[in-house]
């Protein structure tokens, strides 16, 4: 499979490849310099494909979905229980691994698609044909919001975990893999927090305590 690791091309998303070893440091609003809660806001720019950390105050001057450098990225979590998709469109997708999140990108004007990996995200090639079958037994896609929502897929250890999530969720899952992981197989830590950040996920939706 044709794939381009975004770690080799010094990709501007690599600033949160840290993110899981960092929570006890404070950080800083990469606008305004104010000091930062561990959980904060992001903007995302696009163009870039770059994430920045923001306080409120300034997360608030970028309207999600305004046409400006930088997106306000959204906080939102669904996760989508009566979500569709075979064994067979999953390998039409060409995503070597049980894990992986689409991006629906302004600036290339169409979906991408990546999975995590101990080296970091890597960009898998993707059938336009195959995503739209998807798309099209779940329309909830037709509702994800450009650059700044993903579709994340955990199909790990038969697994069958699908949530429309923030996009900065989905490089704190990479950062997290890149942080735990040992050895060839990764190790018990990092299944053990994977498994924690997709439970997290769960309770962030907030139909969750109804399910």
């Amino acid at each position: 499979m044709n794939s381009t690791s975004l770690e080799a091309q010094q990709h501007p998303f690599a600033t949160l490849r840290g993110l899981a070893r960092r929570r006890d440091a404070v950080e800083h609003c990469d606008m305004c310099a104010a000091a930062l809660a561990p959980e904060h806001q992001h903007l995302v720019e696009p163009a870039a494909r770059k994430l920045v950390c923001a306080c409120d105050a300034c997360a608030i001057l970028f309207p999600q979905g305004a046409g400006t450098k930088y997106k306000r990225v959204a906080r939102r979590v669904r996760w989508l229980r009566d979500f569709r998709m075979t064994d067979g469109q999953w390998d039409g997708l060409l995503i070597p691994i049980g894990m992986a999140f689409f991006l629906k990108s302004t600036i290339e004007n169409r979906v991408l698609a990546f999975y995590p990996s101990p080296a970091g995200p890597t960009e898998s090639l993707l059938s336009l044909e195959a995503w739209n079958d998807i798309v099209q037994d779940n329309p909830a896609l037709n509702n994800m919001e450009p650059d700044v929502e993903a579709l994340l897929v955990n199909r790990i250890n038969h697994a069958e975990e699908y949530f429309v999530a923030p996009i900065d969720k989905c490089y704190e899952l990479v950062g997290l893999i890149r942080a735990h992981w040992r050895g060839l197989s990764g190790g018990t830590e990092v299944w053990r927090e994977i498994r924690r950040f997709f439970d997290e996920l769960k309770r962030r939706d907030p139909e969750a305590a109804n399910a």
